[in-house]
């Protein structure tokens, strides 16, 4: 697969950023692309290695040297179509996904690995470019109808999928446009909302119809469900996870997607009451992943005084850790665009109580550094140092601390049994109710983009076979592309 000493003649190259100055004074994309002759030596640098790992770490079975030979010789067209075979949305991917692929690739074992996850952007891009991704409506139609709950990855993938066996597919949103976390969870200077307007409008074209502010449960009766001949569930894992700490109830307290999301909505010029501003305050972020990175990344456009983060856990190695070792996803730092334009990083750290003024409002957080105490057979232990005790000013905390599961009111209402940590069974994606069937983070709990358009493309070929007793849809593991 591409150039056979490609690996050795050409190094990893990736995009660069425009200027920290110049970016964060908008909320645009920022990423400056390679061009052309780049990506080309970037696809040769593909190993016939024999055992494609990248291949098996990706949740969707990417076909990734496949594609990579194809940039590698200049097909762009049957790149773009072999990227499409198994991943309905790599524009989606290609920008957010922390790559599993590349920590598994081969060349990763002695040199840096290939930059799969740039390939597949320029790829999608390029046949978006070059017209080449076309509506592709169904030949025929079943008469069977299915509602998708949730309009995320694994609700658009789940109805892009069912559409195209010829299913009639409408999918309810309980916000006002369409995207689930992609449009209001992700900041628009990592995923701009055009980007998923163009797949949607795709989408729309291919049959599929689309109605948001429907709250299923809440201003639309769960019993309604019952008209369709199935049901896929793909609500998310919504419920923010908060702080057992003194103070908890303060202003000035907020949950990070609440602060995301009303950013989100001021740039598109939606009306907002009483938003959440970053700016000339003392911001703290509790929460060290992807949303607490988001969160510096919106207060710094802001106008924020000064930006700290908290994480809890020890600092991860600069390099791969002996416990993590290849092909495994590493524990290893991360170090996102964000975290460069501007942040005090701080490990070891727990916050004992958030500090008011008389009037409620927060003035600073008290906190005392930490140290985990591993115990052989048991949970490791979090031990306080004493002596330790600091006092931060602060204006606003931001609690990014992720996800416990997805809410209950669905599962009450349809009667959908639910495991400890509150997600829908799904077993093969149906729930113990026959014609529901569950996807994504309200089956597998918090994950990734990529695992969710995997769980939607799955459940599809599922609920398929449900319905008409077979399915042609592709499953991960199918192998064999189908001719050109």
């Amino acid at each position: 697969m591409g150039k056979i000493t490609g690996f050795k003649e050409f190094e990893r190259k990736d995009e660069t950023y425009k200027a920290v100055k110049k970016r964060v004074s908008n909320y645009n994309e920022f990423t400056v692309p390679l061009n052309n002759e780049d990506i080309t030596k970037q696809g040769s640098r593909c190993m016939d290695c024999g055992i494609p790992f990248c291949h098996s770490a990706c949740p969707l079975g990417n076909l990734i040297p496949d594609f990579n030979d194809m940039v590698h010789r200049g097909e762009w067209k049957k790149a773009s179509y072999i990227l499409h075979t198994t991943n309905n949305f790599p524009e989606f991917t290609g920008r957010l996904c922390p790559a599993p692929c590349e920590q598994a690739c081969v060349l990763g074992l002695v040199d840096n690995p290939i930059s799969i996850e740039n390939i597949e952007k320029n790829i999608v891009e390029r046949a978006f470019k070059e017209g080449w991704i076309k509506p592709q409506t169904p030949s025929t139609q079943t008469g069977k109808t299915i509602a998708i709950i949730g309009s995320g990855p694994a609700g658009l993938a789940a109805a892009q999928q069912l559409n195209r066996a010829g299913h009639t597919v409408t999918v309810f949103e309980r916000d006002d446009e369409v995207g689930g976390l992609l449009r209001y969870g992700i900041p628009n200077f990592k995923l701009e909302k055009e980007i998923i307007d163009r797949r949607v409008g795709i989408l729309i074209e291919e049959g599929i119809t689309f109605k948001t502010n429907i709250n299923v449960g809440v201003n639309y009766s769960a019993e309604q469900l019952n008209k369709f001949d199935a049901v896929v569930l793909c609500g998310g894992a919504t419920e923010r996870r908060s702080l057992p700490t003194k103070g908890i109830e303060t202003t000035g307290v907020v949950q990070a997607m609440d602060f995301l999301t009303q950013a989100t909505k001021v740039v598109f010029g939606k009306d907002v009451k009483d938003q959440v501003l970053a700016t000339n305050k003392n911001i703290i972020v509790i929460g060290g992943g992807d949303t607490g990175s988001d969160c510096v990344g919106t207060s710094n456009r802001q106008g924020a005084t000064s930006v700290t983060n908290f994480e809890i856990m020890p600092k991860p190695p600069g390099d791969r850790s002996s416990s993590t070792p290849w092909p495994f996803w590493p524990l290893q730092l991360k170090t996102s665009s964000s975290h460069k334009e501007g942040c005090d990083r701080n490990w070891l750290i727990n916050t004992k109580e958030f500090v008011s003024n008389e009037k409620g409002e927060l003035i600073a957080l008290k906190t005392i550094e930490v140290e985990w105490k591993m115990n052989p057979g048991k949970r490791p232990e979090l031990i306080e140092i004493e002596g330790t005790e600091k006092t931060w000013p602060c204006d606003l905390a931001l609690l990014a601390l992720g996800f416990t599961g997805p809410e209950s009111t669905l599962s009450e209402q349809l009667g959908i049994k639910t495991d400890a940590r509150s997600n829908y069974i799904g077993t093969k994606y149906q729930t113990n109710v026959p014609h529901i069937f569950t996807a994504g983070d309200m089956r597998r709990g918090q994950s990734l983009i990529v695992w969710a358009i995997s769980e939607g493309r799955e459940a599809a070929k599922k609920v398929d076979e449900y319905l008409m007793g077979f399915s042609n849809l592709p499953s991960k593991g199918d192998g064999d592309l189908p001719s050109m």
